[in-house]
């Protein structure tokens, strides 16, 4: 099995990440498993099922029972009170000075655990899923291999953040295995297309952010609150088949060549943590993400929590930066070294791709936890 990995870094401190394990320690394997939310401290999770009757702030105090949801959303819909409320709670309760948890030995025991013992799972039900295509190098490349590089912007890039709306049942958390799609595409110009397994199966490096609280429909969020209806933050591969979405994609956009395969990581940071890194580093992209958020809703659309909003392919403007086999191998032109005599243009079967990305502090990281997936072949 090959393994291809890339990194992304952002220089940003996380002290804690929302995630959905299923319990799998030994405790669990003559119990019934379920998902469970949890914060990852160093190596161990803190279960908040069990340490939910904590949580007495004025919004968490009639609302403990999110805690013992198998998903985000519960929690995420309560709003951006309540996130900061949580915050707040489990800082203190994780301090020092603070005995509650430190001097428990009981409540200590059932609350935490080793993160090697959990299953990861996708930490939210996601409604509805839209990538956009907000790195102007990404865009500027595709562009030129496409169009030309006198047309490598359509007019319209410039003015507002470009998107689609992708398939929410395909995401899938990370680990699990992508199948090669086939279908529909026309390798020679000159003949006619023909139906077969993709040959151009690429990734994307994104990230992608969560809906918290929503709108109702006809009522747009102004940029000046987006920051409220975002709740956190995971990585993303947003798998392509470039020969199917080269055909397909003229006039509506990403189809078969896309829908076949989403992955996310696990772990979600949620932006109240980053409030204070606010500029995360992701110098290359041209949209934020309130801007995005506030562009999706201006028609009145309404969002929901657990809703999956992409940044779209993260590129800077040389190869280093490249966050796609389709600008690493200049659409197929040119090989992609990977060490120890491999190369590649596209993905192979059985190759594998993990996606990193951190928060950098002072002497320390905290990582976004993995975005991998395997290629098996086409049936």
């Amino acid at each position: 099995m090959k393994h291809c990995s890339l990194q992304s870094s952002f220089s940003n401190i996380v002290p804690f990440r929302y995630f959905i394990p299923v319990y799998c320690f030994h405790k669990c394997l003559v119990t019934q498993p379920r998902h469970r939310i949890g914060v990852a401290i160093g190596d161990q999770i803190l279960d908040l099922s069990v340490i939910k009757s904590l949580f007495r702030g004025p919004v968490l105090s009639n609302h403990q029972d999110v805690f013992d949801q198998p998903t985000l959303n519960a929690f995420m819909g309560l709003g951006y009170e309540a996130w900061r409320e949580t915050r707040r709670s489990l800082q203190q309760l994780l301090s020092a000075n603070e005995t509650t948890l430190r001097d428990d030995v009981s409540l200590r025991s059932r609350a935490f655990f080793h993160q090697s013992s959990a299953m990861m799972h996708l930490p939210a039900e996601i409604g509805d899923y839209t990538d956009f295509y907000s790195s102007r190098d990404h865009a500027t490349n595709v562009g030129i291999m496409f169009r030309g590089k006198e047309n490598a912007l359509m007019p319209n890039w410039l003015r507002l953040p470009v998107g689609y709306h992708g398939r929410a049942s395909s995401i899938v958390v990370s680990g699990t295995p992508i199948r090669r799609p086939s279908g529909q595409m026309r390798p020679d110009q000159s003949k006619p297309p023909v139906f077969g397994q993709s040959k151009q199966l690429d990734i994307e490096l994104e990230m992608a952010f969560f809906v918290g609280g929503g709108n109702r429909l006809g009522e747009p969020i102004p940029i000046e609150r987006a920051h409220q209806h975002i709740f956190g933050m995971v990585l993303m591969n947003d798998w392509s088949a470039r020969d199917i979405q080269a055909w397909e994609y003229v006039p509506l956009g990403p189809f078969l060549g896309k829908n076949f395969g989403t992955t996310i990581s696990p772990w979600v940071v949620p932006m109240e943590a980053l409030l204070p890194f606010a500029d995360i580093d992701l110098v290359y992209m041209y949209w934020t993400m309130k801007q995005q958020l506030s562009h999706h809703t201006v028609n009145g659309c309404n969002v929901r929590p657990g809703d999956l909003l992409a940044s779209g392919t993260i590129s800077g403007p040389d190869p280093d930066s490249f966050g796609s086999m389709l600008e690493l191998s200049w659409k197929g032109s040119k090989t992609v070294d990977l060490g120890g005599g491999e190369t590649r243009t596209f993905l192979k079967d059985g190759d594998e791709v993990t996606l990193t990305g951190y928060c950098e502090g002072n002497g320390y990281r905290v990582g976004f936890g993995p975005c991998a997936g395997t290629i098996l072949p086409a049936l």
